[in-house]
């Protein structure tokens, strides 16, 4: 095997991210040694967006959340989450 370049110092999440869209990995690490790892405290990346509701909706949602005492966003998140998964098992049973 060939003896593996070594990985240069990033100034920057930017450089970083450029080296690597632009170098293949395999002549600065030996994939054959990896080991699968688990990241139980890793966040799932979010993005903030807009999203226009009617009035009457917004106002039920924040009247459900207060109920269970939590953001109307969470709340919104935790709804969307689920009816997502039930139209995807929906979808793959119906297949």
């Amino acid at each position: 095997m060939e003896k593996l370049k070594p990985i240069p110092k990033f100034n920057s999440e930017k450089e970083w991210a450029n080296f690597w869209m632009t170098h293949d990995s395999t002549e600065f690490v030996d994939w054959s040694k990896a080991k699968r790892t688990v990241f139980p405290n890793l966040k799932p990346a979010s993005k903030s967006i807009s999203l226009r509701l009617p009035l009457p909706t917004l106002n039920k949602i924040k009247m459900l959340a207060n109920k269970k005492d939590i953001p109307y966003q969470s709340l919104m998140k935790v709804y969307l989450s689920e009816k997502i998964e039930e139209e995807l098992m929906t979808n793959s049973i119906h297949r």
